[in-house]
Order: structure tokens, then C-alpha cells, then sequence
């Protein structure tokens, strides 16, 4: 787990797969998870290789916090920019 920890964090600084805007400010972190859910987001992403861990977990956090009431403009910009950008929908657009 210690590896693929450092592994992302490797990838993040040297591959920017997310192209965020003038205002978004990033941090980073690092989560141990279960086994059961890094398994789940690897199949998830296998499936749907227009995905990336990245994007992934924003998404899954940004909804989570809308389904819990958060009323933020930047938190639904994040989620939906997530969850309906080009690459949700191939390469075809």
C-alpha cells in the first residue's frame, strides 16, 4: 500500500492529469483505504478508462458533500466539471 502511495504522489507531480482553472487552489493527501475499495476504483477505472483516480475521487467526495447538504458554488463546480466534462464521454466530442 506504502508503494502505491508513493507511486501517486509521484504521479501527480510529475504527470498533471487534471487542468484546473486560474482559481483552484490543490492539496494533496495521503489516505490509507481498504483494500476493498482500491480494488473496486481499479476495476472502475479498467472499465471506464476515461477516468482516473484523480477524477474519481474528486468526484466521489464533491457528491458526497452535496448529498449531505453542502451548499458551495465551488464544490458543485468541482463535481460537475467531474462528472460532465469531454472525457465523461469518450474522445468522440
Amino acid at each position: 500500500m506504502q508503494s502505491l502511495v508513493q507511486e501517486t504522489i509521484q504521479e501527480a507531480t510529475t504527470n498533471q492529469t487534471l487542468s484546473p482553472s486560474n482559481n483552484d487552489e490543490l492539496v494533496s493527501f495521503i489516505q490509507e483505504v481498504p483494500v476493498s475499495i482500491k480494488d473496486a476504483m481499479s476495476a472502475f477505472i479498467e472499465k471506464y478508462p476515461n477516468w482516473d483516480q484523480y477524477r474519481l475521487v474528486q468526484a466521489a467526495i464533491s457528491g458526497y458533500l452535496i448529498q449531505k447538504g453542502v451548499e458551495s458554488r465551488e464544490i458543485n463546480r468541482i463535481y460537475f466539471r467531474n462528472m460532465f466534462c469531454r472525457k465523461a464521454f469518450g474522445h468522440n466530442l
